[in-house]
């Protein structure tokens, strides 16, 4: 079923048992992932989380349901997230909604997928399911998105400060919310003892100071300009490692719809044109030059290769930031090849 911005919060606000499937997706991923975190809250901290890939789900279909019916090793509250995920995981996502009873909830946060993706079809088709698509906030809708963040967190943010932090990021929300931590930290803010967040602040240790700039990096890795993207690279540290990993899987499937359009015919231009306001305006061009450069097989690969690197680099401890950075090269010098 569709949901509205309202239902979808209080569903997953309160778990509700009704709903086996929660599909959250639409261009702004970082909004998907703050809906998907109210189900982390709704479970409580005690829960059990099982996190899954859309390769996983793909490569072994009946995982889903199987995961959504087992009871937790620990005996308490169960739930599955799948992320990022597409297409690829129809199979699954239809027996988990065929099954006899599922007992966990399951969250799928998915890239840019178009109305006719077999994805929202399943979802939006099933009483059992929820449906929701989130857009980058835009105008005041973006700055209240910002205020209400930094809110939350015990900063006090005026209208300027608030238009400022947005477009230092881009309107992103997880990044929006990254840099309300690292300043409501900085300030010693707390909801009990909120400070006031004035441009000045922001302006010395905000988003558009940080040494690093994740962004550049993911446009160099899948850019296809290794050069670049080991220089950007080298400016990181282990704290930041797996939030470069992660965009880079958010823009591989951003473009993964987008791509099997192109395989099936269709032009590029063709393609971005009816991508309407899925796809942010300032990205519009470097996207199209993505069409171009990654196939199919590549995204996959590509995809396959970075799910597991997050867990390889919890294990391997001061390694960790090696891998990172060598996957990612790899990545980038094979997205090169492409020209």
């Amino acid at each position: 079923m569709k949901a509205d911005a309202g239902q979808i919060a209080r569903a997953l606000d309160k778990g509700d048992p009704s709903v086996r499937l929660f599909l959250l997706y639409g261009p702004d991923e970082s909004g998907s992932r703050a809906l998907a975190a109210r189900l982390d809250k709704a479970m409580g901290g005690d829960a059990e989380r099982i996190d899954l890939t859309g390769s996983q789900i793909k490569d072994d279909p009946a995982r889903l349901a199987d995961e959504a019916a087992s009871i937790s090793l620990f005996g308490g509250a169960r739930h599955i997230r799948v992320d990022p995920a597409g297409d690829e995981i129809i199979d699954a996502v239809e027996a988990l909604l065929e099954a006899t009873s599922a007992g966990n909830p399951v969250v799928v946060v998915a890239g840019n997928l178009r109305k006719d993706a077999k994805l929202v079809k399943a979802a939006l088709a099933s009483p059992l399911a929820l449906a929701f698509a989130s857009y980058l906030p835009e105008g005041r809708q973006a700055d209240q998105v910002a205020v209400e963040m930094a809110r939350e967190l015990g900063l006090r943010l005026d209208p300027r400060t608030a238009q400022s932090l947005v477009a230092a990021t881009n309107a992103d929300r997880g990044l929006i919310l990254r840099e309300v931590e690292k300043i409501a930290l900085y300030l010693d803010a707390t909801p009990e003892s909120p400070k006031e967040l004035d441009a000045e602040t922001l302006a010395a240790i905000g988003a558009e100071n940080d040494e690093s700039d994740v962004a550049a990096i993911v446009d160099a890795v899948m850019g296809g300009r290794p050069d670049v993207a080991a220089a950007e690279l080298a400016l990181i540290g282990p704290t930041e490692a797996i939030g470069v990993v992660r965009a880079v899987l958010r823009k591989l499937a951003m473009i993964t719809p987008l791509r099997a359009e192109v395989a099936q015919g269709r032009t590029i231009e063709a393609v971005m044109a009816s991508s309407g306001k899925a796809i942010f305006w300032k990205e519009q061009k470097s996207v199209a030059g993505l069409l171009q450069r990654w196939s199919p097989e590549r995204i996959a690969a590509a995809t396959e290769r970075l799910a597991g690197l997050e867990r390889a680099f919890k294990r391997s401890g001061s390694a960790g930031m090696v891998l990172v950075t060598e996957e990612l090269l790899t990545i980038s010098r094979a997205a090169a090849a492409r020209r």
